[in-house]
């Protein structure tokens, strides 16, 4: 469905949330304030689940989750300083930077995705933003992926023009750029790029016609009302993004954020509701920490209008829950994986 045109319908939000429409000339898409986001939150437990299964269920099959799949094709080294992530060059968490893998490497990583039930091959490299050659490298790999029936996703850091272009024109199906947190929290995290950048991204990779992933890092210290702000930002996106993760910190020795106190795991499930909500027709994706979250807590997810998981035993460099396990969670509650793409 378009992303433009459907919003939640009235018997989604049975509560009066104020909305400001969106001015004539831009997106028919509504503008969601970062108080009416937070008054979902707010919202007892069970009537924020019922609004945000009624929207899921208006749009997509309950029963049935994406699998993507991620891999790092160039890991560690990198110059940028965000407190979570253990490939900066500023922590010292011992991961070492290497050279992009080859394409035949890839290709080996993308038909054990394939043969597993993933639908979606996505690329991660840790670079601030990608050079020329990089881009070049990173389309023949695209290719590969492409020549195997899968959708393809890459987040290389920020694009100028010309790379979205070239991506573009590799058959790239989706980029992925996260906002990471609110603009007001941001500062707090990193401070070798600006939040601008950021929705610079994000405007290029639309300019090109590739389709938008992005979403953000829950429990990092943000409060409610920052967390409200994420949201915000991304459901006011013209469109939102047709993928959007949603990340549990993972807490690595080394990073800034290592000590950083647990979140509430129905606080995540909350976040992901109102993702659903705000988002009605995105794909929301259970991303970083599932391995910390217990199986109950990930069916809560799932009911709260989760609908795409990464799949695989490594989320770049950190763990995941392994293949067997997700699957027979799935089976546990009745869930599909949605349909293997066609090669």
């Amino acid at each position: 469905m378009d992303t433009d045109t459907v919003a939640p319908s009235p018997t989604a939000q049975p509560l009066h949330f104020h909305r400001t429409a969106q001015p004539a000339a831009s997106q028919a898409q509504p503008r969601w304030r970062v108080q009416a986001v937070a008054d979902l939150l707010d919202l007892p437990f069970t009537e924020l689940m019922f609004q945000a299964q009624t929207v899921h269920r208006q749009h997509f099959d309950p029963t049935e989750v994406e699998l993507a799949t991620l891999l790092s094709i160039k890991t560690g080294g990198c110059p940028e300083d965000c407190g979570y992530c253990p490939q900066s060059a500023h922590h010292p968490t011992g991961v070492a930077a290497t050279k992009m893998m080859t394409p035949e490497a890839v290709r080996e990583a993308v038909l054990g995705a394939k043969a597993a039930g993933a639908t979606r091959f996505c690329m991660g490299a840790a670079w601030r933003a990608p050079k020329d050659r990089d881009v070049e490298a990173v389309a023949e790999l695209v290719r590969t992926i492409k020549a195997e029936g899968l959708e393809a996703c890459a987040t290389l850091g920020m694009l100028e023009q010309r790379h979205a272009d070239a991506l573009r024109d590799a058959g790239l199906d989706y980029y992925n750029h996260n906002l990471d947190s609110a603009p007001d929290f941001y500062g707090d995290i990193i401070t070798t790029r600006d939040y601008q950048d950021r929705l610079d991204t994000l405007a290029r990779v639309r300019s090109a016609g590739v389709k938008v992933c992005s979403g953000g890092i829950v429990g990092m210290g943000e409060s409610r009302l920052q967390r409200a702000g994420l949201i915000a930002e991304l459901a006011n996106l013209s469109p939102y993004p047709e993928s959007v993760p949603i990340n549990h910190l993972v807490k690595v020795a080394g990073t800034p954020l290592a000590d950083q106190p647990d979140l509430d795991p129905l606080e995540f499930v909350r976040t992901i509701a109102v993702a659903r909500i705000t988002m009605p027709t995105a794909r929301v994706r259970l991303s970083a920490g599932r391995r910390q979250m217990s199986d109950a807590v990930q069916a809560l997810c799932f009911a709260a209008g989760a609908n795409s998981i990464f799949y695989g035993d490594k989320l770049l460099v950190t763990g995941n829950p392994d293949v067997a396990a997700d699957q027979a969670l799935l089976a546990r509650l009745g869930m599909t994986a949605r349909g293997v793409a066609a090669a």
